[in-house]
């Protein structure tokens, strides 16, 4: 298996652990590809991706394009002659590309397919409220997150985890297994599965699409269980948020950490429960989102004992959906 010629293709931090483990496992990684460098922050400065900035420590070969479709490019991947190509965060690849090597295209899912394919599964599914999920590698078609299984390995997720807690188990526990899916490819015997195989009769796949800022917004009229289970989803990044009134000026806050307390009341979704010192509560459905962590925007994160002290949260209303 050292001797198999592989092309890694990858941009985030997610991707940067199972590159590292391909070469601590010894294995033969003769290019790395990866997405442009981007400008970022105030000074619009060009930025690395993790993976770029990773590859070049270790002194491997980076390629960036910008054009996947570019025949200099898919010619320049021919050339490399490898064996396989191994995927993980990276862009939709057209069938140029995945059809390359002899062995297959195959790729790092963070979930357990066919749930929630898409490009946000870490977060889909602390959102709702699932407790379990996994990570899959599977071979690339002509779809999206659709391809032959290859191999599955499931987790618990506990109910305090939030997004980036669980971001960080499988990024771990994906790079064992594509280490795992590359020896069975190359060593045992694997038979790719169809991904209707690992669905009931009549189950319809859980789907986990790109999120958008319209996405984050809590709802207050919701249960308590659901607007924390957002809270947690969408932690650290991008962050589920809510407004605070002052007449006519209106200002966004961010939640990262909640206690959900169920009880009956008959406050208004949105209402502040507070004795501004220590404690914000804010009534929903069903019972009430106690904040542990939050941001006002302009300010740093702080606990809530921080935010109250120099905040007079009864000036302060929340609309309950948020516009």
């Amino acid at each position: 298996m050292k001797n198999v010629r592989i092309v890694f293709m990858g941009t985030p931090e997610f991707a940067v652990a199972t590159l590292g483990s391909l070469l601590m496992n010894g294995l033969n990684v003769v290019a790395v590809v990866t997405a442009p460098d981007k400008p970022a922050g105030r000074g619009r400065k060009l930025t690395k991706s993790a993976v770029s900035i990773f590859a070049e420590y270790s002194c491997l070969p980076v390629l960036q394009p910008r054009n996947l479709k570019d025949p200099e490019f898919i010619q320049t991947l021919r050339d490399l002659n490898a064996d396989i190509f191994i995927v993980v965060a990276f862009r939709m690849l057209p069938g140029e590309i995945w059809k390359i090597p002899p062995s297959g295209t195959i790729n790092l899912h963070a979930s357990l397919l066919p749930h929630y394919r898409g490009a946000a599964p870490v977060n889909h599914v602390i959102i709702n409220g699932e407790s379990f999920t996994g990570v899959t590698t599977f071979l690339i078609d002509d779809k999206i997150d659709t391809g032959n299984i290859l191999l599955r390995e499931g987790v618990q997720i506990f109910p305090f985890e939030n997004a980036g807690d669980l971001h960080d188990r499988l990024m771990k526990l994906g790079a064992r297994l594509v280490i795992r899916t590359l020896k069975a490819i190359y060593e045992d015997h694997i038979i790719p599965m169809p991904q209707s195989a690992f669905l009931r009769p009549g189950e319809v796949p859980e789907t986990a699409p790109k999120i958008f800022p319209e996405n984050c917004i809590i709802n207050w009229h919701k249960e308590t269980r659901a607007i924390h289970n957002l809270i947690r989803g969408l932690s650290p990044y991008p962050g589920a948020r809510s407004f605070l009134n002052q007449g006519n000026r209106k200002f966004v806050f961010k939640i990262f950490e909640s206690r959900p307390e169920k009880e009956e009341h008959q406050l208004n979704p949105g209402s502040i429960v507070s004795d501004g010192k220590n404690y914000l509560k804010i009534a929903c459905n069903n019972g009430f989102i106690n904040i542990i962590t939050l941001q006002l925007e302009g300010r740093d994160k702080m606990n809530i004992t921080e935010f109250m002290r120099g905040f007079n949260i009864s000036d302060y209303t929340i609309s309950a959906t948020g516009t």
